[in-house]
This record gives C-alpha cells, structure tokens and sequence, in this order.
C-alpha cells in the first residue's frame, strides 16, 4: 500500500515536471537546447530542487505541495535553475562570500524572468520583488550576479535584510554547486559554455518575441564578458636580464665531481655564475589619480600589481621602477629601486592629483626620462585609468597597456598601438 502511494506521487511529481518543462519550451523556445541537459532525478526527502549542472533533482513531495499552493511555482522553479546553469552562477562557488554570491544569483535570475513577463511562471510575491529589485537597481546600477554581489560586499546588508531576501528569491538550494567535481565541473562548465553560446544566439532570433527580455541580453553580455590574466599579462613587460646566479641547466656535476676525484681540488668544469631569467627590470606604472579614479582603487590596482611581481618573483636585487601619478599633469614620480623601497611606499605613498585627465603628459614626461638617459631598455607602460581623457597620437617606443576597472560603453577607444584590459574590481582586490 505504502509503494503504491510512492508510486503515484513519484507519477504525479514527473507530470508536473514535464508539464513545467513543455511551458517553457513552447513560451521561451530559445531555451530548449538548454532544457535538454538537465535531466529530472527524483529523490525522496530532499526537501526542494537542486542542480549539480547535469541534473534536476527535486523532492516529489515538495514537487506536489508547491504545485497545489501555487500551480506556476515549479515552472517558475525550473526555470529559476535553468537560468542558475546557463550563466555559471554554480562553476565559481567556491571562490566567493557564498552568502552573497547566492543571493544575488537568485535575485539576478529572479529579475530576467520578471523581465519576461511569461504569465505561466508569475507568482503573488512578484510584485514585492519587483520593490526590491527597483531598489537594488538604484545602488549595483545593472541587475547581474556580478553587480549585485560586488554591492553586497560594498553596502553590507543586516542578517535581517539578508533573511528576507533569501526568503522571497530563493526557489532552489545551492549545496550541490559545492560538490561538483574538478573533471567533472571543467566537462560540464565547457558544455554550459557552448549551449550558453547557442541559446544567446537563438535569443537573437527570437528577439522579437515579447517573452524575450532585455534582462537576459545584459546578463548575457556581463556572463560572456572576456575575463584577462592579469598576472599573466605582466609577463609581457618582462625584460631579459642577467642575475648572478648558478646555471643548474647548463652545468654538469658529472664532470665537475670527476675532475675533484682525479686532480684534488681542481674541478674540471667550472659552474656557470650568471644565468638569464626574465624578470622586470625597467618598468613604468601610471595611474591616473583623477576624480572619476577613487583613491582606494587606485591603492588596490597598484598592490595588485606589486603581488603579483612578488609571488613571481620577479624583481632583481636592484631594479628600475617608476610609479608616476597624473591627472592633467605628472604630480609625482617615484622611482622605486629595490624590494624595501616599493614596501616603503605601499606603507607611506601619498596619492596626488585628482583634476581631470590627459595622458599627453605622462607620456611626455616618460620620454624626458629616456633622453636623459633613466632608462636603458624600457620594456612598457602600463596605465591605470577610467579611460576619459585625452589620449597621445604617437605610438611610443615601449609597449603600453591602458587597464580599466569595469567598461564604461562610453569611455573613449585607447589608440590602435596599445592594449586595452578591462578587469572587474574583485579581480583587482587582494584574496
């Protein structure tokens, strides 16, 4: 008796699953690429609906009493984690204050599917969502992941605040996200890649259709935006230098013991005392200290940078740096030519300037040094900045970066000759 009641619940949950599933297939077609790698699995006692990127798990007695509450809840449910699947909000938990990267992927994909307007998925709370979300818009600007959990961290919400939010956006549970596998993430992440592709594209097909949403396209653009390797990328302002130092790749101990064995003291190889690495050796940091760059950004972009040459280890015992400060004009230059010198200035350095910005001076000021003779090999510039000012016709003789924090669609494009990164300020701050 006991198994034929299970039985006709676990019957029922699946309808209803399906049921969700066919709604958002025929409203939302350019979703069904996407609805096909979910697979629906039943598990007893689960208490809600849960995803790991390849499945839908979900409680069928949960499934029967939040349809008979409010018949759109699972649709509305289904799509929720779809939404979750489709924009990675579970391949970088790990990384993140989980509290709040939970929350504001619930609020993110709450927001796209109020922005569709689809009648089938609609709830009683929506229009309490809608408050919020109005609210939030006014302090993260843009209604993402990324933007609402960068507020979270700025503008600390109390553990009351946080209790009502969790309750109103919450529609499935992220404990599976922690669980997923390292082989297993990179195959499902580089699949939810591809079907992220293929959906985005589909969108645009259907864009037209009234259920398409201007929501999803800037999740789309904030989710696929290119992420930059800054670390990676100082390598390409390394220089070849020379550092007094033992060869182990070309000095052969063979003949060297050999030599000691045969003649006494008389090794017959002499190892090799200097080998090249590269390491920074001339260097240029330019920040642009003007209003629209807070000071504290400023601080976290230099500190950034200066970790990554420490864990690299890339400085020599004496090195050739220049962090210069300008706005309209270079305010400061600080020539940093050891290790304990660029500690003493990250401990005590001043921030300078603050006007508006032209970098027709740094540049200008830059080439000065070289003519007096500063720098003997100046491998590059790299120039923090909002990207507002006026940029130099002339493509100078060293390799320039302009590094933003966040795009601004109306900033002005750098010159052809330079290199343009756009990092996000989470990626900028210290771990």
């Amino acid at each position: 008796m006991e198994k034929e009641k299970q039985d006709k619940i676990e019957c029922l949950a699946e309808e209803i699953l399906k049921l969700a599933r066919d709604r958002i297939v025929v409203n939302l077609r350019f979703l069904d690429s996407a609805l096909l790698q979910l697979k629906p699995q039943s598990i007893r006692f689960l208490g809600g609906i849960q995803t790991d990127g390849r499945n839908l798990f979900y409680d069928p007695v949960f499934v029967l009493k939040a349809y008979e509450k409010e018949p759109n809840y699972i649709t509305r449910s289904y799509l929720h984690t779809l939404l979750h699947c489709l924009f990675f909000h579970n391949f970088q938990y790990d990384k993140l204050n989980q509290v709040y990267w939970d929350l504001a992927c619930d609020m993110a994909v709450e927001h796209m599917i109020l922005d569709m307007a689809l009648s089938q998925s609609s709830l009683e709370i929506d229009d309490e969502l809608k408050r919020y979300l109005a609210e939030y818009q006014k302090e993260a600007k843009k209604l993402t992941a990324e933007k609402l959990y960068r507020n979270f961290l700025l503008n600390e919400p109390s553990e009351g605040r946080l209790y009502e939010l969790t309750r109103l956006f919450r529609r499935d549970a992220h404990e599976r996200w922690l669980s997923i596998g390292v082989e297993e993430m990179e195959i499902s992440f580089a699949q939810w890649q591809k079907l992220t592709q293929r959906v985005r594209a589909d969108l645009k097909s259907f864009s037209n259709d009234k259920n398409s949403g201007d929501a999803l396209e800037e999740n789309f653009s904030e989710t696929m935006r290119e992420r930059y390797d800054y670390a990676g990328f100082l390598k390409r302002f390394m220089t070849m230098g020379e550092q007094m130092k033992v060869n182990d790749d070309e000095f052969d101990y063979i003949y060297y013991t050999y030599g000691l064995d045969t003649y006494g003291n008389m090794p017959l190889v002499e190892p090799l005392e200097y080998a090249d690495d590269n390491k920074i050796n001339e260097f240029v940091i330019a920040l642009d200290t003007s209003a629209s760059c807070r000071g504290r950004t400023v601080q976290q972009f230099l500190q950034k940078t200066y970790s990554i040459m420490k864990t690299q280890e890339t400085f020599f015992t004496k090195i050739n740096v220049h962090i210069l400060q300008s706005d309209t004009d270079v305010r400061a230059d600080q020539k940093i030519t050891s290790q304990d010198e660029f500690d003493a200035f990250m401990k005590n350095g001043k921030f300078v300037g603050f006007g508006s910005t032209d970098f027709r001076p740094t540049f200008r000021y830059v080439d000065e040094l070289i003519e007096q003779g500063e720098f003997e090999n100046l491998k590059g510039m790299i120039y923090f900045t909002d990207g507002y000012g006026t940029y130099p016709e002339k493509m100078p003789e060293y390799d320039v970066a302009f590094v933003f924090v966040n795009e601004d669609a109306f900033a002005p494009e750098v010159p052809a000759w330079a290199t343009k990164l756009v990092l996000l300020p989470e990626e900028i701050e210290e771990e």
